[in-house]
């Protein structure tokens, strides 16, 4: 395996060939025998076999797989790109060729893949969709990374969101490992005690209304800020009155007795 590995892609190249029949139409593939044993540990299990003659001929069925991620994948074995998602709906075929890099065992293909679909979310500023989350879920052994990085979204979605959307709501009561697996994502965070209400602690006083407004637009007062806004105007009032009172009067009220 590491003698194959070693080996420049154009000696790869010129080895023998074989055939690959795909989907239930049995599309047919004529494919470089080393390059995909050069990538995949699956595919060099079943083809490579350094005492058999180069001549021989060789072939495969993928009856499950279908035509379309598998076009992808023979992209990416011969140029090393991937089809770049323009709309959600494209995210389908990235799906399924990351599906097929973990069942063939190529760790390259994977890592891509998922970095695809990661950068389209972040920059799309959009969360996966119940659909895809199951669809992973469905196809995937815990530890996949993209099952990692499609629950640890959308326990963020959930944690920021007001309320938990009512599909959610009920795909997490039907799927308790779903679920579990949320936790886990948000646990992961570690969060700051602080930032967490603590429900064991008597709740927060909720914070006075918005004051009303009587007519005229004047902003309805509470009976005490009445009350002190009376006496300080009242006062006002009185020192100002005292002032034009005769001094001899004005003594008189003050109680200054002689």
């Amino acid at each position: 395996m590491s003698e194959v590995k070693a080996k420049p892609l154009n000696e790869l190249l010129s080895r023998s060939m074989v055939d690959i029949y795909v989907g239930p139409e049995n599309t047919h593939w004529i494919l470089h025998e080393k390059l995909l044993c050069h990538h995949s540990p699956f595919f060099c299990k079943i083809f490579y076999d350094g005492s058999r003659s180069e001549g021989n001929s060789k072939s495969f069925g993928l009856p499950d797989e279908e035509d379309a991620p598998f076009r992808a994948f023979i992209g990416w074995l011969y140029s090393s790109s991937l089809p770049a998602p323009r709309q959600e709906a494209d995210l389908g075929v990235l799906f399924d060729l990351y599906l097929m890099g973990e069942k063939w065992h190529i760790d390259a293909l994977v890592q891509e893949v998922l970095g695809v679909v990661r950068e389209w979310y972040k920059y799309s500023d959009s969360y996966p969709g119940l659909r895809r989350v199951q669809y992973v879920y469905a196809n995937t052994e815990e530890g996949s990374a993209m099952r990692g990085m499609l629950v640890h979204s959308v326990a963020r979605l959930l944690v920021l969101k007001d309320g938990i959307p009512q599909h959610w709501d009920k795909a997490l009561r039907r799927n308790g490992q779903l679920a579990v697996d949320i936790i886990k994502a948000i646990q992961d965070w570690r969060l700051d005690e602080g930032v967490v209400p603590d429900a064991r602690e008597e709740p927060i006083k909720e914070e006075k209304e918005p004051e009303e407004k009587g007519e005229g637009g004047a902003v309805k007062e509470e009976p005490d800020i009445k009350k002190e806004k009376a006496e300080k105007e009242g006062s006002k009032l009185a020192n100002g009155l005292m002032k034009e009172l005769p001094s001899g009067l004005s003594n008189g009220v003050n109680g200054d007795h002689h």
